[in-house]
Protein backbone atom coordinates (compact mmCIF):
# COMPACT_ATOMS: atom_id res chain seq x y z
CA UNK A 1 0.00 0.00 0.00
CA UNK A 2 1.10 3.57 -0.58
CA UNK A 3 0.55 6.65 1.59
CA UNK A 4 -2.75 7.55 -0.08
CA UNK A 5 -4.12 4.06 0.58
CA UNK A 6 -2.85 4.15 4.16
CA UNK A 7 -4.59 7.44 4.86
CA UNK A 8 -7.87 6.19 3.39
CA UNK A 9 -7.79 2.89 5.31
CA UNK A 10 -6.94 4.63 8.60
CA UNK A 11 -9.69 7.22 8.09
CA UNK A 12 -12.27 4.52 7.36
CA UNK A 13 -11.14 2.36 10.32
CA UNK A 14 -11.56 5.36 12.61
CA UNK A 15 -15.03 6.07 11.25
CA UNK A 16 -14.19 9.54 9.98
CA UNK A 17 -15.70 11.20 6.93
CA UNK A 18 -13.51 12.77 4.25
CA UNK A 19 -14.97 16.19 5.04
CA UNK A 20 -14.07 15.81 8.74
CA UNK A 21 -10.45 14.98 7.93
CA UNK A 22 -10.29 17.74 5.31
CA UNK A 23 -11.51 20.30 7.86
CA UNK A 24 -8.96 19.11 10.42
CA UNK A 25 -5.99 19.42 8.07
CA UNK A 26 -7.19 22.69 6.53
CA UNK A 27 -8.06 21.70 2.96
CA UNK A 28 -11.35 21.48 1.12
CA UNK A 29 -13.05 18.11 0.59
CA UNK A 30 -12.10 17.85 -3.09
CA UNK A 31 -8.42 18.46 -2.29
CA UNK A 32 -8.56 15.83 0.44
CA UNK A 33 -10.23 13.41 -1.96
CA UNK A 34 -7.27 13.89 -4.32
CA UNK A 35 -4.89 13.04 -1.46
CA UNK A 36 -6.68 9.73 -0.88
CA UNK A 37 -6.68 8.97 -4.61
CA UNK A 38 -2.96 9.69 -4.80
CA UNK A 39 -3.34 12.47 -7.34
CA UNK A 40 -2.11 15.09 -4.85
CA UNK A 41 0.80 14.69 -2.45
CA UNK A 42 0.22 15.33 1.22
CA UNK A 43 2.40 18.09 2.69
CA UNK A 44 4.52 17.56 5.79
CA UNK A 45 2.25 19.93 7.74
CA UNK A 46 -0.83 17.99 6.60
CA UNK A 47 0.80 14.70 7.54
CA UNK A 48 1.55 16.09 11.01
CA UNK A 49 -2.10 17.14 11.40
CA UNK A 50 -3.23 13.68 10.23
CA UNK A 51 -0.90 12.17 12.80
CA UNK A 52 -2.61 14.08 15.62
CA UNK A 53 -6.09 13.34 14.28
CA UNK A 54 -5.44 9.62 13.85
CA UNK A 55 -3.45 9.38 17.09
CA UNK A 56 -0.62 7.72 15.16
CA UNK A 57 2.96 8.79 14.53
CA UNK A 58 3.81 9.96 11.02
CA UNK A 59 5.93 6.81 10.70
CA UNK A 60 2.93 4.65 11.61
CA UNK A 61 0.89 6.38 8.88
CA UNK A 62 3.67 6.04 6.28
CA UNK A 63 4.28 2.37 7.08
CA UNK A 64 0.73 1.46 8.09
CA UNK A 65 -0.03 -2.23 8.42
CA UNK A 66 -3.64 -2.91 9.33
CA UNK A 67 -2.68 -6.36 10.60
CA UNK A 68 -0.66 -4.88 13.47
CA UNK A 69 -2.72 -4.46 16.62
CA UNK A 70 -3.20 -0.84 17.71
CA UNK A 71 -1.19 0.33 20.67
CA UNK A 72 -2.76 1.36 23.93
CA UNK A 73 -4.29 4.83 23.88
CA UNK A 74 -3.41 6.99 26.88
CA UNK A 75 -5.61 10.07 27.18
CA UNK A 76 -3.89 11.50 30.25
CA UNK A 77 -0.90 13.08 28.47
CA UNK A 78 -2.96 14.65 25.67
CA UNK A 79 -4.09 18.27 25.36
CA UNK A 80 -7.70 19.00 26.25
CA UNK A 81 -8.58 19.30 22.56
CA UNK A 82 -6.99 15.91 21.81
CA UNK A 83 -8.80 14.35 24.80
CA UNK A 84 -12.15 15.63 23.55
CA UNK A 85 -11.34 14.41 20.04
CA UNK A 86 -10.57 10.93 21.35
CA UNK A 87 -13.79 10.87 23.39
CA UNK A 88 -15.73 11.91 20.28
CA UNK A 89 -14.43 8.79 18.49
CA UNK A 90 -16.18 6.54 21.03
CA UNK A 91 -19.53 4.91 20.51
CA UNK A 92 -22.48 6.95 21.80
CA UNK A 93 -23.13 4.68 24.80
CA UNK A 94 -19.49 4.90 25.90
CA UNK A 95 -19.52 8.69 25.52
CA UNK A 96 -22.62 8.91 27.71
CA UNK A 97 -20.95 6.75 30.38
CA UNK A 98 -17.92 9.07 30.44
CA UNK A 99 -20.14 12.15 30.71
CA UNK A 100 -22.10 10.57 33.60
CA UNK A 101 -18.84 9.86 35.44
CA UNK A 102 -17.66 13.45 34.90
CA UNK A 103 -21.04 14.81 36.05
CA UNK A 104 -20.82 12.70 39.23
CA UNK A 105 -17.29 13.90 39.96
CA UNK A 106 -18.26 17.55 39.44
CA UNK A 107 -21.29 17.16 41.72
CA UNK A 108 -19.11 15.52 44.40
CA UNK A 109 -16.60 18.38 44.13
CA UNK A 110 -19.34 21.01 44.52
CA UNK A 111 -20.71 19.25 47.61
CA UNK A 112 -17.21 18.92 49.07
CA UNK A 113 -16.44 22.60 48.40
CA UNK A 114 -19.80 23.65 49.86
CA UNK A 115 -19.27 21.46 52.94
CA UNK A 116 -15.73 22.76 53.53
CA UNK A 117 -16.82 26.38 53.09
CA UNK A 118 -19.75 26.03 55.51
CA UNK A 119 -17.92 23.93 58.11
CA UNK A 120 -15.09 26.47 58.13
CA UNK A 121 -17.56 29.21 59.16
CA UNK A 122 -18.82 27.30 62.24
Amino acid sequence: MDLADNIKVIREKQGLLQKEVALHIGVDKSTYSKIEKGSRDVTVAELQKLSKLFNLSTDEILNYDENILPKEVVIEDKTTAEQIQLIQQLEEEDKQTIFKIIDKMLTNKKFKDFFNKNIATL
